[in-house]
């Protein structure tokens, strides 16, 4: 276990899976569950390191891959390591640039060594391996890093994704190795796809390795609700109750609980800041386009029972205009309401954890926030 490093579960709901405690780390300790904003370029986007904490968050993620990019690892270690560079404090996590690979998939080329792959800023060639996403991790220096992983796009056949499972048990053993730093946590990444069997073996297999808290991957790429749910409750009853379970790239609001129930323990994704500035908002009675015409003359709070900057201060119709004018202030705006949105249904999800009332409280939550197609 990586020093200063501790999931210490506190209480699990009497009826369902949903699970509270406090995860120990180097930065400060945090409850969970938990959402993580995301800041792929050492920052959340439009907000400032204050701003974040003023949400509520604990942990905030960074890009490998963008990093490694933009500015460098080098630079970023030269300047102190993530913390310092961008002025957080709190505790940090960096992903393993797997899911940029996988997005990148019409220019990637996949050995046994490792992934071959273009920039998207300006088509070089570019390598990644096992030891070489460790040693960008390292350099960036975050409480919590990723093992390399192949995320596989959906659907696949079963045999390519048995493949795929193989080898990523071969690149998590390799990184678990050429990680040095004890003051990281290191994290295995359960892939699998729709396939239980498969979900099942890459668990146990990551198991056997001891690594400090789990990932679920290869979900929200495009396969449908039931299957991704499915895809979780294949994976988290083999892996460990006193280590952290994190649930990757989900940010919607009925997955996020459905996730909680089953007992994650951490969430991430840009999808608050990123449908925030095109105008779509998380509200306690669904969604708010706030670019539609009829909160021209609407001077009421965008949400009456959100305690953030945005609804305590500014109005439907205030931010409307400064969204039809493209003012950055806007974007700023509504960005802080997504994220606080989503970090306070999480403070309130870990009360109700603590009463025994997690789905009675899921159920409510849901049947008030209505439909969230479209987000």
């Amino acid at each position: 276990m990586a020093k200063g490093f501790k999931l210490e579960v506190k209480h699990v709901d009497k009826n369902s899976k949903a699970r509270y405690g406090i995860l120990h780390t180097n930065h400060g300790d945090v409850e969970v569950p938990m959402f993580m904003p995301v800041g792929t370029l050492a920052t959340v986007k439009t907000l400032s390191p204050e701003e974040v904490k003023e949400c509520g968050a604990g942990v905030i993620l960074a890009n490998t891959y963008h990093l490694s990019l933009r500015p460098g690892e080098d630079l970023v270690a030269e300047a102190g390591g993530l913390h310092k560079f961008m002025n957080y404090d709190g505790p940090m996590l960096t992903d393993s640039g797997g899911f940029q690979v996988f997005s990148l998939a019409d220019s990637r080329q996949i050995t046994e060594e490792g992934v071959t792959f273009k920039s998207h800023l300006n088509g070089e060639k570019l390598f990644i391996s096992p030891e070489r996403a460790i040693d960008i991790e390292e350099k960036l220096g975050a409480d919590i890093i990723m093992s390399f992983d192949e995320c596989c796009p959906y659907p696949v056949t079963y045999e390519y994704m048995k493949n795929s499972v193989e080898r990523t048990l071969r690149w998590a053993k390799r990184g678990k190795i050429a990680h040095k730093r004890e003051d990281q946590a290191l994290f295995g990444i359960v892939q699998g796809g729709e396939f239980a069997d498969l979900r099942k073996y890459c668990a146990e297999e990551l198991v056997k390795m001891d690594f400090d808290g789990y990932s679920i991957g290869g979900t929200s790429i495009g396969e449908p609700k039931d299957v991704m749910y499915k895809m979780v409750s294949y994976a988290i009853d083999y892996l460990p109750e006193d280590k952290p379970r994190y649930l990757m790239g989900v940010g919607s609001v009925d997955e996020i609980l459905d996730g909680i129930e089953k007992g994650v323990d951490m969430f991430d994704c840009v999808l608050p800041t990123r449908i925030a500035r095109h105008g779509a908002l998380m509200t306690s009675r669904g969604r708010v386009n706030i670019r539609d015409k009829k909160y021209e003359r609407d001077f009421t709070p965008l949400d009456s029972e959100c305690d953030c900057y945005c609804c305590k201060n500014y109005t439907k119709a205030y931010l409307r205009h400064l969204y039809k004018c493209d003012e950055s202030f806007g974007k700023r705006l509504l960005s802080i309401h997504n994220v606080r949105f989503l970090i306070h249904m999480m403070e309130e999800a870990r009360i109700a954890i603590k009463e025994d009332r997690f789905s009675e409280f899921k159920k409510e939550f849901l049947d008030k926030f209505g439909d969230e197609r479209g987000f």
